[in-house]
Protein backbone atom coordinates (compact mmCIF):
# COMPACT_ATOMS: atom_id res chain seq x y z
CA UNK A 1 0.00 0.00 0.00
CA UNK A 2 1.06 3.52 -0.96
CA UNK A 3 1.21 6.17 1.83
CA UNK A 4 2.09 10.16 1.56
CA UNK A 5 4.55 11.43 2.97
CA UNK A 6 4.39 14.56 1.81
CA UNK A 7 2.00 16.05 -0.70
CA UNK A 8 3.10 14.33 -4.16
CA UNK A 9 5.89 11.63 -2.59
CA UNK A 10 4.34 8.49 -1.19
CA UNK A 11 6.01 5.53 0.27
CA UNK A 12 5.73 1.82 -0.12
CA UNK A 13 7.19 -0.48 2.70
CA UNK A 14 8.10 -3.83 1.70
CA UNK A 15 7.97 -7.11 4.30
CA UNK A 16 11.40 -7.35 3.63
CA UNK A 17 13.94 -5.46 5.37
CA UNK A 18 11.35 -2.27 5.88
CA UNK A 19 12.52 -1.73 2.19
CA UNK A 20 10.84 1.71 1.40
CA UNK A 21 10.20 2.04 -2.58
CA UNK A 22 9.62 5.88 -3.32
CA UNK A 23 6.94 7.64 -5.57
CA UNK A 24 7.14 11.29 -6.92
CA UNK A 25 4.46 12.47 -8.46
CA UNK A 26 5.53 15.03 -12.38
CA UNK A 27 3.34 16.38 -14.48
CA UNK A 28 2.87 13.50 -16.80
CA UNK A 29 3.65 10.65 -14.73
CA UNK A 30 6.00 9.41 -11.48
CA UNK A 31 9.16 8.84 -11.17
CA UNK A 32 9.89 5.64 -9.24
CA UNK A 33 12.92 5.02 -6.53
CA UNK A 34 14.05 1.80 -5.73
CA UNK A 35 10.92 -0.28 -6.24
CA UNK A 36 10.62 -3.61 -4.49
CA UNK A 37 10.87 -6.11 -3.36
CA UNK A 38 8.70 -9.31 -3.52
CA UNK A 39 6.86 -9.63 -6.72
CA UNK A 40 3.57 -9.62 -5.20
CA UNK A 41 4.49 -6.32 -3.74
CA UNK A 42 5.94 -4.75 -7.51
CA UNK A 43 2.36 -5.77 -8.84
CA UNK A 44 0.41 -4.13 -6.24
CA UNK A 45 2.73 -0.46 -5.96
CA UNK A 46 1.82 -1.26 -10.12
CA UNK A 47 -2.12 -0.96 -9.31
CA UNK A 48 -1.67 1.35 -6.88
CA UNK A 49 -0.40 4.01 -8.93
CA UNK A 50 -3.55 4.53 -11.34
CA UNK A 51 -1.15 7.48 -13.33
CA UNK A 52 1.78 6.39 -15.89
CA UNK A 53 5.19 5.84 -14.77
CA UNK A 54 7.29 8.62 -16.71
CA UNK A 55 10.88 7.29 -15.17
CA UNK A 56 12.82 5.03 -12.72
CA UNK A 57 15.81 5.63 -10.76
CA UNK A 58 18.32 3.04 -8.29
CA UNK A 59 20.23 4.90 -6.03
CA UNK A 60 22.67 1.72 -6.14
CA UNK A 61 23.74 -1.59 -7.51
CA UNK A 62 22.10 -4.02 -4.96
CA UNK A 63 19.73 -6.95 -5.89
CA UNK A 64 16.77 -5.23 -3.96
CA UNK A 65 17.12 -1.93 -5.33
CA UNK A 66 17.26 -3.06 -9.41
CA UNK A 67 13.88 -4.37 -9.69
CA UNK A 68 10.98 -3.77 -11.86
CA UNK A 69 7.72 -4.75 -12.79
CA UNK A 70 5.78 -5.10 -16.25
CA UNK A 71 3.27 -2.73 -14.84
CA UNK A 72 5.33 0.27 -14.96
CA UNK A 73 6.26 0.47 -18.52
CA UNK A 74 9.18 0.59 -20.38
CA UNK A 75 10.30 3.72 -19.75
CA UNK A 76 14.10 5.56 -18.84
CA UNK A 77 15.45 3.78 -15.94
CA UNK A 78 18.31 5.52 -14.41
CA UNK A 79 20.98 5.08 -11.81
CA UNK A 80 24.88 6.76 -11.37
CA UNK A 81 27.06 6.11 -13.99
CA UNK A 82 29.26 4.02 -11.49
CA UNK A 83 26.16 1.89 -10.39
CA UNK A 84 25.40 1.56 -13.94
CA UNK A 85 28.83 0.03 -14.48
CA UNK A 86 28.77 -2.28 -11.56
CA UNK A 87 25.35 -3.43 -12.61
CA UNK A 88 26.32 -4.28 -16.50
CA UNK A 89 29.28 -6.02 -15.61
CA UNK A 90 27.43 -8.16 -13.16
CA UNK A 91 24.46 -8.82 -16.07
CA UNK A 92 26.79 -9.75 -18.75
CA UNK A 93 27.90 -12.92 -16.53
CA UNK A 94 25.74 -15.76 -18.61
CA UNK A 95 25.53 -16.55 -15.11
CA UNK A 96 24.17 -13.33 -13.27
CA UNK A 97 20.79 -15.46 -12.02
CA UNK A 98 22.32 -17.85 -10.57
CA UNK A 99 24.94 -14.72 -8.25
CA UNK A 100 22.12 -12.78 -7.59
CA UNK A 101 20.10 -15.36 -6.41
CA UNK A 102 23.04 -16.39 -3.78
CA UNK A 103 22.76 -13.14 -2.18
CA UNK A 104 19.08 -12.86 -1.57
CA UNK A 105 17.63 -14.56 1.48
CA UNK A 106 16.85 -18.33 1.10
CA UNK A 107 13.08 -18.16 2.58
CA UNK A 108 11.79 -14.68 -0.14
CA UNK A 109 14.25 -16.13 -3.12
CA UNK A 110 11.28 -17.73 -5.29
CA UNK A 111 9.66 -14.40 -4.58
CA UNK A 112 11.94 -11.94 -5.95
CA UNK A 113 11.65 -11.81 -9.84
CA UNK A 114 15.00 -11.88 -11.08
CA UNK A 115 13.56 -11.61 -14.97
CA UNK A 116 14.78 -9.76 -18.14
CA UNK A 117 14.15 -6.30 -16.70
CA UNK A 118 16.25 -6.78 -13.70
CA UNK A 119 18.96 -4.12 -13.12
CA UNK A 120 18.67 -2.62 -16.81
CA UNK A 121 18.97 1.20 -16.07
CA UNK A 122 21.19 3.91 -17.90
CA UNK A 123 23.95 5.35 -16.51
CA UNK A 124 23.74 9.50 -16.19
CA UNK A 125 26.84 11.09 -16.99
CA UNK A 126 29.13 12.20 -14.32
CA UNK A 127 28.31 15.95 -14.37
CA UNK A 128 24.66 15.14 -14.59
CA UNK A 129 23.53 16.83 -11.35
CA UNK A 130 19.25 16.18 -11.76
CA UNK A 131 17.67 13.43 -12.74
CA UNK A 132 15.79 13.96 -16.54
CA UNK A 133 12.41 13.67 -15.90
CA UNK A 134 9.27 15.69 -16.17
CA UNK A 135 8.46 16.77 -12.51
CA UNK A 136 9.76 18.28 -9.57
CA UNK A 137 13.51 18.83 -9.54
CA UNK A 138 15.46 15.78 -7.77
CA UNK A 139 19.27 16.43 -7.38
CA UNK A 140 21.33 13.64 -7.13
CA UNK A 141 24.46 13.52 -4.34
CA UNK A 142 26.65 11.21 -5.31
CA UNK A 143 28.97 9.40 -3.20
CA UNK A 144 30.95 6.10 -2.56
CA UNK A 145 29.59 5.04 0.61
CA UNK A 146 27.34 1.84 1.08
CA UNK A 147 28.07 0.59 -2.55
CA UNK A 148 29.82 2.12 -5.83
CA UNK A 149 28.04 5.04 -7.54
CA UNK A 150 25.78 5.28 -4.25
CA UNK A 151 23.32 8.52 -4.90
CA UNK A 152 20.79 10.23 -2.77
CA UNK A 153 18.98 12.10 -3.83
CA UNK A 154 16.70 15.98 -2.63
CA UNK A 155 13.69 16.92 -3.50
CA UNK A 156 13.85 20.39 -3.33
CA UNK A 157 10.58 21.62 -3.45
CA UNK A 158 9.23 18.81 -1.25
CA UNK A 159 11.70 19.28 1.39
CA UNK A 160 12.40 15.47 1.26
CA UNK A 161 15.88 13.44 1.33
CA UNK A 162 15.78 10.52 -0.74
CA UNK A 163 18.82 8.23 1.45
CA UNK A 164 19.14 5.32 -0.19
CA UNK A 165 20.68 2.60 1.81
CA UNK A 166 21.68 5.21 4.46
CA UNK A 167 20.05 7.62 7.63
CA UNK A 168 18.14 4.36 8.78
CA UNK A 169 16.69 4.13 12.30
CA UNK A 170 17.04 0.51 12.41
CA UNK A 171 20.29 -0.52 10.19
CA UNK A 172 23.76 1.02 11.14
CA UNK A 173 26.39 1.98 8.47
CA UNK A 174 26.88 -1.05 6.38
CA UNK A 175 30.43 -0.40 4.77
CA UNK A 176 31.26 -1.19 1.03
CA UNK A 177 33.79 -4.35 0.90
CA UNK A 178 35.22 -3.02 -1.82
CA UNK A 179 36.75 0.30 -0.91
CA UNK A 180 39.94 1.00 0.12
CA UNK A 181 39.03 3.54 2.86
CA UNK A 182 35.44 2.17 3.67
CA UNK A 183 34.71 4.44 7.04
CA UNK A 184 36.16 7.83 5.52
CA UNK A 185 34.03 7.04 2.28
CA UNK A 186 31.09 6.68 4.34
CA UNK A 187 31.77 10.05 6.67
CA UNK A 188 32.53 11.75 3.46
CA UNK A 189 28.72 10.76 1.96
CA UNK A 190 27.23 12.38 5.38
CA UNK A 191 28.96 15.74 4.69
CA UNK A 192 28.14 15.78 1.59
CA UNK A 193 24.61 14.86 2.50
CA UNK A 194 24.57 17.47 5.46
CA UNK A 195 25.77 20.19 3.64
CA UNK A 196 23.01 19.80 0.64
CA UNK A 197 19.77 18.37 3.41
CA UNK A 198 20.43 18.98 6.57
CA UNK A 199 17.18 21.44 6.64
CA UNK A 200 15.07 18.68 4.86
CA UNK A 201 11.67 17.99 6.40
CA UNK A 202 11.63 13.92 5.51
CA UNK A 203 14.11 11.44 5.37
CA UNK A 204 13.70 8.28 3.60
CA UNK A 205 15.86 5.67 3.94
CA UNK A 206 16.03 2.40 2.01
CA UNK A 207 15.60 0.37 5.05
CA UNK A 208 13.70 1.73 8.01
CA UNK A 209 11.02 4.14 9.31
CA UNK A 210 10.32 7.31 7.50
CA UNK A 211 11.64 10.08 9.55
CA UNK A 212 10.28 13.95 9.99
CA UNK A 213 11.34 17.05 10.79
CA UNK A 214 14.92 17.16 12.58
CA UNK A 215 15.89 13.32 11.69
CA UNK A 216 17.84 14.47 8.87
CA UNK A 217 20.35 15.81 11.00
CA UNK A 218 19.89 13.30 14.22
CA UNK A 219 20.29 10.26 11.74
CA UNK A 220 23.54 12.23 10.45
CA UNK A 221 24.81 12.40 13.56
CA UNK A 222 24.03 8.78 14.90
CA UNK A 223 26.12 7.41 11.55
CA UNK A 224 29.24 9.85 12.37
CA UNK A 225 29.50 8.78 15.96
CA UNK A 226 28.74 5.14 15.09
CA UNK A 227 31.46 4.98 12.40
CA UNK A 228 33.94 7.60 14.38
CA UNK A 229 33.45 4.94 17.14
CA UNK A 230 34.01 1.85 14.79
CA UNK A 231 37.30 3.48 13.26
CA UNK A 232 39.01 4.17 16.63
CA UNK A 233 38.32 1.07 17.59
CA UNK A 234 35.86 2.23 20.58
CA UNK A 235 32.48 0.22 21.19
CA UNK A 236 29.26 2.27 19.79
CA UNK A 237 26.81 3.51 22.27
CA UNK A 238 24.05 3.14 19.56
CA UNK A 239 20.92 1.86 20.30
CA UNK A 240 20.75 -0.20 16.73
CA UNK A 241 22.81 -2.60 17.82
CA UNK A 242 22.63 -2.61 21.94
CA UNK A 243 19.66 -4.30 24.08
CA UNK A 244 17.76 -1.62 22.88
CA UNK A 245 17.42 -2.27 19.32
CA UNK A 246 13.74 -2.57 17.23
CA UNK A 247 12.33 -5.71 18.22
CA UNK A 248 13.55 -8.48 15.36
CA UNK A 249 16.41 -6.13 14.42
CA UNK A 250 18.91 -7.77 17.18
CA UNK A 251 20.55 -9.49 14.10
CA UNK A 252 22.37 -6.19 13.57
CA UNK A 253 24.81 -6.39 16.40
CA UNK A 254 26.28 -9.36 14.10
CA UNK A 255 26.63 -6.84 11.00
CA UNK A 256 28.43 -4.78 13.58
CA UNK A 257 30.81 -7.63 15.13
CA UNK A 258 31.29 -8.79 11.47
CA UNK A 259 32.51 -5.10 10.15
CA UNK A 260 34.77 -4.67 13.54
CA UNK A 261 36.19 -7.84 12.45
CA UNK A 262 37.19 -7.32 9.22
CA UNK A 263 38.59 -3.82 9.89
CA UNK A 264 40.81 -4.84 12.97
CA UNK A 265 39.47 -3.03 15.22
CA UNK A 266 39.17 -3.84 19.33
CA UNK A 267 35.99 -3.38 21.25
Amino acid sequence: MLRQVVEGVLVHESAFLQSNAVVVHGGAGVLLVDPGVLADELAGIATDLRVPVGAGFSTHPHWDHLLWHAGFGEVPRYGTARCAAAIHARLSDPDWRAFVAGMIPEDIVEQVPLDDVFGRITGLPAETARIPWDGPSVRIIEHQAHAPGHAALLIEERGVLVAGDMLSDVLIPLLSPFAEDPIEDYLAALRLIEAVAGDADVVIPGHGSVGGAGEVRARIGQDRAYLEALRDGRTPDDPRIGPSAEPGWEWVAGLHDGQRQRLGKGN
